[in-house]
């Protein structure tokens, strides 16, 4: 039978009340073998519930516990999941994983292909690796939203992009999780001569018959690092190419928007940065569901800083019409001294970002409705090449510390340099290629600070405030 370690307990949660310790095992849960997280928290609901325990001597006893219903027992287990994370058993021709060198550290080279870890934590999944119990068990505790890898709907073409011969089956899974109703998005990660031009409208096209269930579709240009070595030769999309991608999915909008309410497919911002084309307006993105894919983060982005400026100078307008800007300080509400602050503090600062060569023309814009705000404040944005997976990877979240460093010698870089957190790991303070923000901190010799946000906190960041 499998347990789990209790590494931690809640002070005065339900379990810590019912004496349970750290250091002891749960057997079983209302009589039932726990097999992960999903089992724990779905049978755990219950306002009534019998835990039987294990202390460190291997002795068992029943513990049973009334609580609010939906209560959180309060314990903490040794494995997040309850369980050992399930890795990725596809060679998909385009993996990026497969393209990282050597030398890296072992996090890296893991791939996860984890339905619990789409519900948790937003993962893609290809869905090659499940079993049909697998699929009724996500309906049953109604996990949602389930982030599925299409990248094709040709059943044919999806096993040879994966080389997975189960992986034809994704529109039956799909089928189910539909006549469920559980709430799905998929990506599509192009790739050219493969799965483009009539394979994608075709795969757009099946997709659009499980909105508005299904309730985004992403599409992608395919990654292509310096290191392919003996990996399937792909091209690389030019202005043409994102021309076509970009057509082909505003029709498809087009045709969904009237029924569903949802635009449904969306191209990256890469292609409307390569197409040379404005970048879609906010209420094309339903929402920013898939701005981890690269979908409107230009245009959050814009969005935000443009809100945040216009916010602070309403304002000042407001304030000197009633001759009160600057004045009292101290009676004025933690939102006006935040605005008084942002208007006047730390003149002539110098500040300094990166970011990848696509977003290269964010500078300009980012800089023009800053001199709307404080033209006393110089704001340098640089482009940095990406030298370690190769100049064809031009997305700011893959840059390196190494790379950032070379890219900034010799350059001015002001009061601080402002640091994407896309480019950092999600829990620390390091880059991809191992270096520490320390480090980069030593080595360029000035006051970092880490961006992970394009609004107000962004203004703060860049004036010091």
């Amino acid at each position: 039978m499998k347990k789990h370690l209790i590494v931690k307990v809640i002070e005065d949660s339900p379990a810590d009340l019912a004496g349970i310790k750290k250091g002891e095992t749960l057997v079983s849960l209302n009589g039932h073998e726990i097999t992960d997280i999903f089992d724990y928290d779905f049978i755990a609901e219950d306002d009534q519930v019998s835990l039987i325990v294990e202390d460190e001597a291997g002795k068992e006893r029943e513990v049973q516990i009334e609580k609010e219903e939906g209560e959180d027992l309060g314990l903490v287990f040794e494995e997040s999941l309850m369980d050992n994370y399930r890795s990725c058993y596809n060679k998909c021709i385009f993996c990026f994983i497969d393209q990282n060198p050597k030398g890296m550290r072992e996090t890296i080279y893991f791939k996860d292909d984890d339905s619990r870890l789409s519900f948790l934590q937003g993962n893609y999944i290809t869905m090659t690796n499940m079993k049909d119990s697998e699929i009724d068990r996500i309906i049953e505790y109604k996990l949602a939203p389930i982030n599925i890898s299409v990248h094709t709907t040709n059943p044919e073409l999806r096993c040879s992009m994966l080389h997975n011969r189960f992986a034809g089956r994704i529109l039956e899974h799909m089928d189910k999780l539909y006549a469920a109703e559980i709430p799905m998005n998929a990506q599509i990660v192009l790739c050219k001569g493969v799965n483009d031009g009539e394979e994608l409208l075709r795969s757009l096209r099946d997709l659009a018959k499980y909105a508005p269930v299904l309730g985004s579709v992403s599409v992608v240009p395919v990654g292509l690092t310096k290191y392919r070595d003996g990996l399937c030769h792909l091209d690389e999309f030019n202005k043409e190419d994102a021309e076509e991608v970009i057509d082909m999915i505003e029709d498809i909008q087009k045709e969904i928007y009237p029924k569903y309410g949802i635009h449904l497919a969306h191209a990256s911002d890469e292609w409307y940065i390569m197409a040379g084309r404005e970048i879609p307006p906010e209420e094309s993105y339903d929402g920013y569901e898939q701005l981890e894919n690269g979908v409107g983060m230009t245009r959050l982005l814009y969005d935000d800083f443009t809100a945040a400026v216009d916010c602070v100078l309403d304002y000042k307008t407001a304030m000197e019409k009633k001759g009160k800007l600057g004045r009292v300080f101290h009676h004025k509400t933690e939102e006006e001294k935040l605005y008084e602050a942002i208007l006047k503090n730390n003149p002539g600062r110098k500040a300094s970002t990166v970011c990848g060569m696509l977003s290269k023309d964010n500078k300009d814009y980012i800089c023009k409705e800053l001199n709307r705000l404080r033209p006393d404040v110089e704001f340098m944005v640089y482009p940095i090449e990406n030298k370690f997976f190769g100049p064809k990877i031009t997305v700011t979240g893959l840059l390196t510390g190494s790379d950032i460093v070379s890219g900034l010698q010799g350059k001015e870089l002001g009061d601080a340099l402002l640091i994407p957190s896309s480019c950092l790991k999600a829990d620390e303070e390091i880059f991809l290629d191992d270096m520490t923000l320390e480090e980069l901190k030593n080595a360029l010799q000035v006051e970092t600070v880490i961006v992970k946000s394009y609004g107000m906190e962004y203004i703060r960041d860049i004036l010091g405030v």
